[in-house]
């Protein structure tokens, strides 16, 4: 079956929701949710995502879906695995607590290449740190908290519209990539109201995973298609399916030796760097002329706008650079931004995302970071202050 035919109009989408809506970002991100085709939700209750399980609990069933309250995290993330290989798209939301219980079957999600989509809504942390309040101090587990070598992608809305939006197009990516995709939302945008439209039914087209076109007898679940992604069989469709942990060849048979981990693990990599048009959103803002550039995500996107013209404004040409897609981090698209030489990375955490703009951008540009502890967004005057600062630096 070609792409163009798994692109389609899901025929489950609920109709009565399509209009203008004054919406929780939570409740946006749910209704994104559903709109891509989930229907099936396991989740444990967690301030401040714990709107979306109560959500869904009302919403799924009117769909024809199933929520599962289970007894934790661990078991959340087995259960939507599960779900997901017998054909439903399948969610769970947490927070930063609870996302640490999640990392080590988010890891096995990666290795047995079960499409699902994990929203973690982050607060201040560590531990339990501030459950009512907003931080971004979990990007660095979404890229690297599950053991091995996994490249996580991660996607980063800044309101409620986006939440709903950024939640379609994980279901697609997972789908389409057979990969656990993670929305990092914040606890700001997750408890803001705002106006959020949700379109009919079609609009935004949904990607549905690829299904063998083999006889049974010839089916591999794990030989992939020239995108390096294996057309998924479901449980229960007659195929022969294997899931594991463990590193396996293409008929999922467990083969524990190096030649086998050179091939499987490079390939589980390379499907996401290679498809990277997929799910690879920026935004760029007054960025023409720019030699100092704001990094930003999330909510801190929206207080780094608006110091981009409080800097214009004193006559610095400042733009921004506004990561919807945090990981893998866009590298290509920033470097492209040739006259760019003093970088500010603005982010609710003591330096994550700024560790990997460092990486890209230092050798050719001064980076500084504003960022906090957690509990507070940081203004658009210290963001546009530190560019200032930075503007006025020698190189």
């Amino acid at each position: 079956m070609s792409e163009a035919l798994n692109l389609v109009l899901n025929p489950e989408i609920d109709a009565s929701q399509a209009g203008p809506h004054f919406m929780l970002g939570d409740h946006a991100c749910a209704e994104g949710a559903l709109y891509a085709g989930c229907r099936f939700f396991a989740g444990y209750p967690i301030t401040p995502a714990t709107e979306i399980a109560e959500y869904l609990s009302e919403r799924l069933p009117e769909l024809g879906g199933q929520f599962i309250q289970m007894e934790d995290e661990i078991a959340s993330m087995a259960a939507v695995l599960g779900a997901s290989v017998a054909g439903a798209k399948s969610m769970t939301a947490t927070s930063g607590p609870g996302f640490s219980l999640m990392v080590e079957n988010l890891g096995l999600g990666y290795m047995m290449e079960v499409p699902t989509v994990v929203v973690n809504v982050q607060r201040g942390g560590p531990s339990t740190g501030l459950p009512t309040l907003v931080g971004q101090q979990d990007m660095m587990q979404a890229r690297f908290g599950s053991h091995g070598d996994t490249t996580m992608i991660a996607l980063a809305p800044q309101s409620p519209q986006e939440a709903f939006e950024l939640t379609v197009h994980a279901f697609s990516i997972a789908e389409r990539l057979r990969t656990p995709v993670l929305v990092m939302m914040d606890e700001v945008v997750g408890h803001m109201h705002e106006r959020v439209i949700i379109p009919p039914p079609g609009q935004i087209p949904v990607f549905q995973r690829r299904r063998p076109d083999v006889p049974r007898a010839e089916y591999l679940p794990y030989r992939p298609g020239s995108d390096l992604v294996p057309p998924m069989a479901l449980a229960g469709d007659g195929f022969a399916v294997r899931f594991t942990g463990l590193t396996h060849d293409e008929s999922g048979k467990a083969v524990t030796t190096y030649d086998a981990q050179q091939l499987l693990v490079p390939r589980l990599r390379e499907k996401i760097l290679r498809n990277r048009e997929a799910y690879e959103r920026t935004e760029l803002y007054r960025t023409e002329d720019a030699s100092t550039l704001v990094v930003a995500y999330g909510i801190t996107a929206r207080a780094a706008r608006r110091a981009v013209d409080l800097a214009r404004e004193h006559g610095h040409p400042v733009g921004l650079f506004r990561l919807a897609t945090v990981w893998p981090f866009p590298e290509e698209r920033l470097r492209s931004l040739h006259d760019v030489r003093k970088i500010v990375v603005a982010e609710i955490n003591l330096g994550q995302v700024v560790l990997e703009v460092e990486r890209i951008a230092g050798g050719y540009a001064q980076v500084t970071h504003v960022g906090s502890a957690g509990g507070r967004v940081p203004s658009a005057e210290a963001i546009a202050e530190a560019c200032e600062s930075a503007a006025q630096r020698s190189p």
